[in-house]
Formats: structure tokens, C-alpha cells, sequence
């Protein structure tokens, strides 16, 4: 048995979607060893209680509103020895990225990051498996032990189902360096331009159009059936250069990069700059009129045809299906 603890991110009116996810991992690596989430920062810690922990350690004074990536990498530590854990994972957040370099160095472990499958050995050592090079390649890892810092790529591990009864809840003993450290300074928040529907990086359906849609008018064919979906919008750099759609709306190698469940791409060619930026999505499906297209290579299910066509009698039979 191997304890392990899950470092959970606050979003505004909750608890990062992708933290569900890493507590499910957890559960699955810690092979009946307790499962520990840290909560770091003010607020109500309720929806933390509800993932599939044993327990939640929560540091939620006013310094740690901001933390800095020594702070939480700290705290991170504190934990695991409380625990207690020989692995500490974190989300596949931007925050969680940076922390994992942090925490390894503070704790003497072993790290990796953007991991999509983890197993224990006998020994103790982990191995992994995670993408590289744009996720035109996998890259597989042994990291030696006993202890471990990760993060998860998001959307690569199921979500567990809600924990009943909840979790107990109970402050952390913080360490003397992080209550020295200083936390990040926020100066300013803009959020960023994006569609009605869920945040591009953490969405688990994404649709996305490229120049093959013609015009800026009939990007709000992408925008309809992401709604029908519950999805988020994305655009190739063809569509962002245009000044159709922000450049917040990119998915590619200077974009975005996406791992959903479910990605759709409509008029779309597939340059590769583009694909290295969603080739990791589970499920991809493309619409494009060119049979020969590049998005096809990398396409679960493809259709040749006009998306100005197939996308609104797509959206229609969505929206007959889920009764809306």
C-alpha cells in the first residue's frame, strides 16, 4: 500500500473539473492506501469533500490565497509526510505543471508531467507513459522510488463518481517556510475571450472550425453545435489570423493545447502545427469536403462533405437527442 496525495485547485465556484479526475488515479494507485487531498487557500472546502479521498488537509489562511510555487510545493511536502504518501500528484493544470518541478526538488522525489497512464511495481518505481514531441510520440518512463511527483494530462484518466458520505475535512500543520514565503502578488485579472461554453483546456468536448467553413458568418455554425454539445469553441490559426475568432479560440502548437474526450473539427485540412495541438483528444471526428485532407490521417470517424451542410443537420439530430 502506498499513500497518495492530490493537490486540488479552487476555481471560481468550486473545485478544478481536472482534480476529479487526479483523485481517481490516486484511488487506483494507492492500491488501499489513503488517498489525501491538500486544499490550499480561503474558502469553503465542501466540494473537496465530495471527491473520492479519504481525507482533505486544507491550508486556507489569507496568505495562501495566491500561493507561490515554493509555498505550495511546501505544503505539497507537508502533506505527503502527514499523510502519510510516497506520491503526490497534481493536476493537469498550469499551476499543477509548475508545481511538480518545485515539489520534487523540495521532497527528494522522482517527476514527471502531462502523464495519461501510471502503475506501480513490486519495487516501488512508477511507470509511465505521457506524450511528446507536439504528441507525435509517446515517451515511456520508469521512475524510481519511493517517492513520486506527477501531473496528469487532463481528461486522460476517468471520473470517478461522487464520494457519499464526504470526506472528513481538517487543517493542515503548515510548515515554517511557507508561512515565511511570499505569496504571488496578483496585480490584475482579464478573463480571457472565449465562447459560451466551458474553458477551451479544461472542456471535455471541444468543436472547432477551420477555413473550410468560408466565412466569419458561418463560424456560428461551430458555436451552435458546441451549445447543443455542452462544448467549447475552438479555431484553427487559419480562422485566428483571419480575425474570425480571438486568438484565444487557437488549438495548435502556438495555441492551445486540448486533450477532451471528444474533439470535432470542422473544415479543417490538418496542418500539422494544428494536430500536434488536439492529436491527443480521445475520440476525433473531422468534417471536411478534401478526401484526401491531412486531418483524416489522425480522424476516429471522418466525413467528406460540405460542413456548411453536415454541421447544421448535425446540430439538429444533437439537439433531437438530448431533447432541447
Amino acid at each position: 500500500m502506498s499513500g497518495v496525495v492530490v493537490v486540488l485547485e479552487r476555481v471560481p465556484g468550486g473545485i478544478a473539473s481536472v482534480c476529479g479526475e487526479a483523485a481517481g488515479a490516486a484511488r487506483a494507485l494507492a492500491g488501499g492506501g489513503p488517498v489525501v487531498g491538500l486544499l490550499v487557500g480561503p474558502g469553503d472546502s465542501t466540494a473537496a469533500t465530495e471527491l473520492a479521498v479519504d481525507k482533505v488537509l486544507t491550508a486556507d489562511g489569507p496568505e495562501f490565497e495566491h500561493p507561490s510555487t515554493a509555498q505550495l510545493g511546501a505544503l505539497a511536502a507537508a502533506a505527503a509526510d502527514a499523510a502519510p504518501a510516497t506520491t503526490i500528484l497534481f493536476p493537469g493544470t498550469a499551476r499543477g505543471r509548475d508545481g511538480v518541478g518545485r515539489t520534487a526538488i523540495r521532497w527528494g522525489a522522482s517527476a514527471a508531467t502531462s502523464v495519461t497512464e501510471v502503475t506501480r511495481d513490486e519495487s516501488g518505481s512508477l511507470h509511465v507513459r505521457r506524450p511528446v514531441f507536439g504528441g507525435r510520440a509517446t515517451e515511456e518512463l520508469e521512475l524510481p522510488g519511493p517517492r513520486h511527483v506527477l501531473s496528469l494530462k487532463p481528461h486522460a484518466f476517468p471520473l470517478p463518481p461522487a464520494r457519499s458520505p464526504p470526506a472528513s475535512s481538517e487543517p493542515l500543520a503548515i510548515p515554517d517556510s511557507p508561512k515565511s514565503s511570499r505569496p504571488v502578488e496578483v496585480t490584475g485579472f482579464t478573463p480571457t475571450a472565449g465562447g459560451k461554453g466551458p474553458e477551451l483546456g479544461d472542456a471535455s468536448i471541444v468543436v472547432s472550425g477551420g477555413r473550410g467553413l468560408r466565412s466569419p458568418e458561418n463560424f456560428g455554425l461551430v458555436e451552435e453545435l458546441a451549445e447543443s454539445l455542452g462544448a467549447a469553441v475552438g479555431a484553427s490559426r487559419a480562422v485566428t489570423d483571419a480575425g474570425w475568432r480571438p486568438g484565444s479560440y487557437q488549438v495548435g502548437q502556438t495555441g492551445r493545447a486540448v486533450s477532451p474526450q471528444l474533439y470535432i473539427a470542422l473544415g479543417i485540412s490538418g496542418a500539422i502545427q494544428h494536430i500536434v495541438g488536439m492529436v491527443s483528444s480521445r475520440v476525433i471526428v473531422a468534417v471536411n469536403s478534401d478526401p484526401h485532407a491531412p486531418i483524416f490521417q489522425v480522424a476516429d470517424y471522418g466525413i467528406v462533405g460540405d460542413a456548411l451542410q453536415i454541421v447544421p443537420a448535425l446540430t439538429r439530430e444533437v439537439r433531437k437527442a438530448r431533447g432541447l
